[in-house]
């Protein structure tokens, strides 16, 4: 018995069929229903490699290689930079989408992209290239070099009294890397989270934590290690106790996400805040 094209051929012999019926025949061809899998469409890239720097005269540029290819990451900035570079000695899950942009360092451009560094180290990923006329960027970083003016943790990012009280529930969320839990980034939406339960003097915050996989462009799936949805949710917890929010009543939940499909599976990878 074989299985060609979603077809079962069966060679020769007895075959039992569905109902108790026999069928005798040299060759006997039935249609049987197969789970197909979702396929990442051909504009989008999701791959594990290691991450490449390559030294340019302004700032230097993160790029990783799939299948042949050379793509653009990021520019090395700091944390308060919408996309944050990878790490020297450690592997990078790339999701993005392939630009139509020029290349930037001699890779295809990823816009949007999201990266998410792996905790596990990896001597190999140790790559970095040396600057070339050719490569050199024709744009300004997007700070000059020095510390970041940032906020690490509860800062307030947002004007003071943005935060305005509305009526009802008012929900907001967190997005992670993969297996990742709170980061310098994530400050605004705590600040907002903690902002909103004062002003609107709310008795119960509801957290729900979300476990998340991702569809690799080469066909297999990557599941986030087991209880991160339910860790993610108790940090945010922790988080807004230890800033002062303990007068609610807390209600902590967690959920695996639907299947990957490729497309936009970091959007999975949240907590989501309901102040009520």
């Amino acid at each position: 018995m074989k299985l060609v094209g979603g077809w079962w051929l069966v060679a020769r012999g007895w075959f039992m069929v569905r109902g108790g019926l026999m069928v005798r025949g040299c060759v006997v061809v039935l249609l049987v229903t197969t789970i197909a899998h979702a396929a990442v469409p051909p504009n989008h890239r999701n791959f594990v490699a290691c991450p490449i720097v390559r030294d340019t005269a302004t700032v230097p540029c993160w790029l990783a290689e799939y299948e042949g290819q050379l793509y653009f990451l990021t520019l090395q900035t700091d944390v308060s930079a919408p996309v944050n570079p990878p790490w020297l000695g450690h592997r990078v899950l790339v999701e993005g989408v392939v630009s139509e942009e020029p290349n930037i360092c001699g890779g295809k451009v990823l816009k949007p992209v999201v990266l998410s560094v792996l905790p596990e180290l990896d001597a190999t990923c140790n790559t970095i290239l040396p600057a070339e006329e050719r490569y050199n960027l024709t744009f300004e970083p997007p700070r000059p070099p020095g510390p970041s003016g940032g906020r690490l943790a509860f800062g307030n990012p947002a004007p003071r009294g943005s935060t305005v009280a509305t009526p009802g529930p008012r929900t907001i969320t967190l997005q992670y890397g993969f297996d990742g839990t709170v980061v310098f980034r994530h400050a605004q939406a705590l600040q907002q989270i903690l902002e909103a339960a004062q002003r609107s003097k709310a008795a119960r915050v509801e957290v729900v934590g979300y476990r998340a996989a991702v569809l690799l462009s080469n066909g297999t799936t990557m599941t986030e290690k087991a209880g991160i949805g339910r860790g993610r949710a108790e940090q945010v917890v922790q988080l807004l106790k230890d800033a002062g929010l303990t007068s609610v009543e807390y209600r902590v939940s967690s959920q695996d996400a639907p299947a990957p499909d490729g497309v936009d599976d970091d959007a999975f990878r949240r907590v989501e805040v309901t102040v009520r």
